[in-house]
């Protein structure tokens, strides 16, 4: 078995690189804090009627990237809290000890915990981040990023309220996301070097956290300042470029495609990669393509978009390198395609 993330090498722990580690986090905060203001005021421009001047593809924009938005944003600050939580007031070693030995079984016991924290995939990032500070491997916490936002009661009650038990949507989507996520944390776990996946600031994180003796209110205070200044430009990036794409690409394109057994599921993939949607209300934006899309796109867009959109890929790399996502998109993504031809193919 992998073993935890171990402190990095001496170069994160430098000194000198402390100052500069606030003042990107600061920078970083004042983006995310600047970026609520202008989507706030010119939303109420817009109300007011003085953004008429505004193009329709602009005004576009900033409602689909706005939307997205002020939908994560509180599942990130409550993926925070609770990360904070974790760190903080959770035993060093309280969930290792309480995990079986064996990978494979306390990797599907991970896939689970989502049952127990019904964080959507926006916060379940910063909780990820925690998890692997507090003892878990690089495997087991991409096991719960993934499955997590899936296999939690929210997102099943959802499902069920839209598709019932019809065409076996709500049952493909509970055991895809369960199986492409196991596999997924079975790949990277096999890894002979796991630090290497993670992004030198977030080696930094975890290396000061083993050794950080300050009192914790004050550790807790300096660590809601430094996730929030790294999680929310990278959500503001994110959706700045979902709202983009939305506008640039016709969805009237996408919808010719759906009666294509094979067309319709990687259409509806690329569809769920764009709009981002959280996994909480992502089943309602599809079901208005229930009667256009074969029943394997549906479940493969509502197993892809959770796992793997833009604004997820976004609040991964504050966590994850470049090549590690790349490797993660590639597996998710022909895992749920997969998923979905199979079900095209039964239908």
């Amino acid at each position: 078995m992998t073993r935890p993330i171990a402190p990095p090498s001496r170069r994160a722990r430098t000194p000198g690189l402390q100052p500069r580690r606030r003042a990107a986090g600061a920078i970083g905060l004042g983006i995310g804090v600047a970026a609520i203001a202008a989507f706030a005021a010119i939303r109420i421009q817009t109300t007011d009627g003085t953004g008429d001047a505004l193009s329709d593809a602009v005004q576009d924009f900033v409602t689909l990237s706005a939307s997205v938005v002020i939908e994560s944003l509180p599942f990130v600050f409550l993926g925070i809290a609770l990360s904070i939580a974790v760190q903080l007031w959770l035993p060093p070693d309280f969930l290792v000890r309480r995990l079986p030995a064996n990978g494979f079984v306390r990797r599907m016991v991970i896939s689970l915990l989502g049952i127990l924290l019904p964080v959507c995939e926006c916060g379940n990032v910063p909780l990820a981040r925690g998890l692997l500070v507090r003892g878990l491997t690089v495997g087991e916490s991409m096991t719960f990023l993934l499955a997590a936002p899936i296999l939690n009661p929210v997102t099943i009650i959802t499902t069920y309220q839209a598709f019932g038990w019809e065409d076996g949507i709500l049952v493909w989507r509970i055991v895809g996301g369960f199986v492409i996520a196991n596999l997924v944390g079975w790949v990277f776990s096999r890894h002979p070097d796991p630090t290497s996946l993670l992004t030198p600031s977030f080696q930094a994180v975890c290396a000061r956290e083993h050794t950080d003796a300050a009192p914790k209110p004050r550790r807790g205070a300096r660590m809601f300042v430094e996730e929030t200044s790294a999680m929310l430009p990278a959500l503001f990036i994110g959706s700045a470029i979902a709202g983009l794409i939305q506008v640039a690409v016709s969805r009237e394109i996408l919808i010719t495609l759906g009666q294509n057994p094979v067309l319709s599921v990687f259409a509806l993939m690329a569809l769920a990669f764009v709009v981002a949607l959280c996994s909480n209300v992502d089943v309602f934006f599809v079901l208005a393509f229930g009667s256009t899309f074969m029943p394997g796109a549906i479940v493969a867009f509502l197993v892809f978009g959770p796992m793997i959109d833009i604004k997820m890929l976004a609040l991964m790399r504050t966590t994850f390198t470049s090549r590690t996502l790349v490797q993660l998109t590639a597996i998710v993504a022909l895992g749920a395609a997969a998923l979905g031809l199979g079900v095209n193919l039964a239908a």
